[in-house]
């Protein structure tokens, strides 16, 4: 695989910073639970808040952030690993760019499962390279593939903290402890962080999460931490349908504004404590 970290070609490209953005994983143990969705709300939440934003599609299985999106990239992670073109080159912009309030997508190949197999080197080598591109960012989200797979595994080990999406679903809570569980004794030094997903309501969303959390205390010997609670709201569907970013719609819905607070918690870094719950997550760890 041929990479390389020249500067974007485009002239508004970010500025490269002394210290690389931290990368935050996006992961669910079951798929279904709208992980992609959220990476894409979460990622415009934080570039209307200023913040020079990439999103990375790291299903290497089945990528399918571009079509949430609506755009049709001329390259993609599979270019890039093909040695065809730079990682950096590969970038595209959503909703005119980081210069103008949007954020940029590095997109994998959709419905594809060329990536699924990748030797262990070869996803070594992408994350280096995606720790390299951190530099020119302030947030770096990389949506998982669901599951807890060796890939997934690999790219989770590069980033700082897991957001893991979960439902209310028996599968869903289940299958979020295993990866928690998995990651830990995988990637001990990354934070996972509990998102959850399609609630009825926050009361519904908070009983969901102290589940979750109470096994994980009693079983792991830590009680994660919650960025957030997303509420089911009508518009995603129609967002989805439409492949139009939520935030550029219907930034003031019920899920758009539960986006919002997850990515001002990721902004503040997890420093303040969550108005959903009345622990903070450094105290959690």
């Amino acid at each position: 695989m041929s990479i390389g970290f020249r500067r974007h070609k485009d002239t508004t490209a970010p500025q490269s910073r002394v210290q690389p953005a931290s990368i935050i994983a996006i992961a669910s143990g079951k798929g279904g639970v709208g992980k992609s969705f959220l990476s894409t709300a979460i990622a415009g939440a934080l570039a209307k808040a200023g913040r020079r934003t990439l999103l990375v599609d790291g299903d290497l299985g089945l990528a399918n952030v571009d079509v949430h999106l609506g755009i049709a990239p001329e390259t993609d992670l599979a270019a890039v690993i093909a040695g065809w073109v730079e990682l950096e080159h590969a970038v595209t912009p959503v909703s005119g760019g980081v210069a103008h309030g949007g954020f940029d997508v590095l997109p994998g190949r959709s419905g594809s499962g060329a990536l699924a197999e990748l030797p262990n080197e070869e996803v070594a080598r992408l994350a280096a390279g995606l720790t390299a591109l951190a530099l020119q960012y302030d947030h770096v989200l990389l949506d998982l593939a669901a599951g807890i797979e060796s890939n997934v595994m690999r790219l989770a080990r590069a980033a700082d903290r897991t957001l893991v999406v979960v439902t209310d679903d028996p599968a869903s809570m289940t299958d979020a402890y295993a990866f928690i569980k998995v990651m830990k004794g995988y990637a001990p030094s990354v934070q996972p962080v509990l998102v959850i997903n399609q609630a009825d309501n926050r009361q519904r969303g908070r009983q969901t999460y102290e589940a979750i959390a109470k096994a994980c205390q009693t079983f792991l010997g830590f009680r994660p931490p919650l960025a957030g609670i997303v509420t089911r709201d009508p518009n995603v569907r129609e967002a989805l349908r439409q492949q139009t970013p939520i935030m550029e719609k219907w930034p003031t819905t019920r899920a758009a504004l539960d986006a919002t607070q997850i990515a001002e918690s990721l902004i503040r870094g997890w420093e303040a404590p969550m108005s959903d719950h009345s622990h903070s997550p450094r105290a959690q760890m």
